[in-house]
């Protein structure tokens, strides 16, 4: 079964095939990490399936504690959904959706206003971004240039306070294109130089972290070789790139951003060559801090990877460790290092608990993996 984490990373693949002190550029931050009390509220939408690869994955909380995500049920369907701090849950299911097995709605992205964006795939595998005003109001996000084949379309990845959204589109040649949507409805599309022009090359954004309150956006652009690499696009269209101290120049290795906070750090992970992840942080200077959390493994597929930064520099993620289980990870920005497992997730490979978003009061929200392949969703309060 694919976890979330693997979603993340074949997310990158697909689309690729498809305080800690910062003393250096490559200074390297060893952090030991200790369990504590932390209150874990675990919950599954009803109506989510109960096989394996299926069940309820949640990926962002607002600042009123609003959860929203999407569940796979029991015919591997989507569907996106908001739960309310009372715990009230709202399905959504855009119209024009397919429903048939792996097509359907997710949710990605949450401003603080509660307008939500994300991707629904129609009865063709044809993908198309959409936007949710918080009054239920949808409107559908359609590129132009971007393919109408299996797997091509377009994809909304995240709004910020604003209402400018941040996504990419795949063309007909499934080479890969960012855009940024203004809150008037205006697209504009972008490409990095340096990204490949070829089938699963090109420039896209991250899924969740991908734009601060500012309109800074941060994401990826596979170059000819299929490695990875990270730009950052600042409101007026000035793009920045940087490469993680010891990434990979292999395909499917390089450096990988998972979100950008509002004052403008960093964070994702790098792939070295052995394939091995290791987590950084890159502060607004450029300065860059690389995360290697004890107890993370260090075979293939092994390693750190951090998820996401609150505007006050604490850090979530996951560490995968030898016996390729997940556990989830909270880094403070004095160094402090807490590992989250939660009470019912498995501990065989694939298996464990990950950690997705963190909001600005520290609250972060993820999902688990059971024994039986199963995800549920948590919210977690520090």
């Amino acid at each position: 079964m694919t976890t979330h984490i693997g979603q993340r990373r074949t997310c990158a693949a697909w689309i690729a095939s498809l305080g800690i002190v910062l003393v250096a550029a490559s200074a390297s931050a060893q952090i030991d990490g200790s369990h504590n009390q932390t209150q874990i509220t675990e919950f599954s939408v009803k109506g989510a399936g109960a096989g394996a690869g299926q069940g309820t994955i949640a990926v962002g909380e607002d600042a009123a504690g609003a959860i929203m995500g999407w569940y796979i049920d029991a015919s591997n369907l989507s569907h996106g959904f908001l739960r309310d701090p009372d715990g009230r849950i709202t399905t959504i299911d855009v119209k024009g959706a397919g429903s048939g097995a792996f097509q359907g709605t997710s949710a990605y992205g949450m401003n603080l206003a509660g307008a939500i964006t994300g991707v629904y795939s129609d009865a063709n595998n044809v993908s198309h971004g959409f936007l949710r005003d918080p009054d239920g109001r949808i409107t559908t996000i359609d590129v132009k240039g971007a393919g109408t084949g299996v797997g091509q379309g377009t994809f909304a990845g995240n709004i910020n306070p604003a209402g400018t959204i941040a996504g990419w589109y795949t063309d007909a040649g499934n080479v890969m294109h960012g855009f940024v949507r203004t809150p008037d409805g205006r697209i504009t599309p972008f490409d990095v130089k340096g990204a490949g022009k070829g089938a699963a090359q090109g420039t896209f954004t991250t899924i969740y972290g991908s734009i601060n309150h500012m309109g800074a956006i941060t994401g990826n652009y596979i170059d000819a070789s299929g490695a990875s690499h990270i730009y950052v696009r600042d409101p007026d269209g000035w793009i920045t790139t940087f490469n993680g101290p010891g990434a990979g120049k292999g395909a499917g290795q390089g450096t990988f951003t998972e979100a950008i906070n509002s004052e403008g750090a960093i964070t994702g992970y790098y792939v070295d060559a052995g394939n091995v992840m290791h987590g950084f942080l890159r502060d607004p200077d450029g300065r860059i801090t690389t995360i290697d959390v004890k107890g993370a493994g260090t075979g293939a597929g092994q390693g750190t990877s951090p998820y996401d930064l609150n505007s006050a520099g604490k850090i979530v993620g996951v560490y995968i460790d030898a016996s390729n289980v997940i556990h989830g990870f909270v880094l403070t920005p004095d160094g402090r290092f807490t590992t989250i497992d939660v009470k019912g997730a498995g501990t065989g490979a694939g298996q464990g608990t990950e950690i997705d978003t963190n909001n600005a009061a520290g609250d972060f929200v993820g999902d688990y993996i059971d024994g039986s392949g199963v995800w549920h969703g948590f919210v977690g309060t520090p």
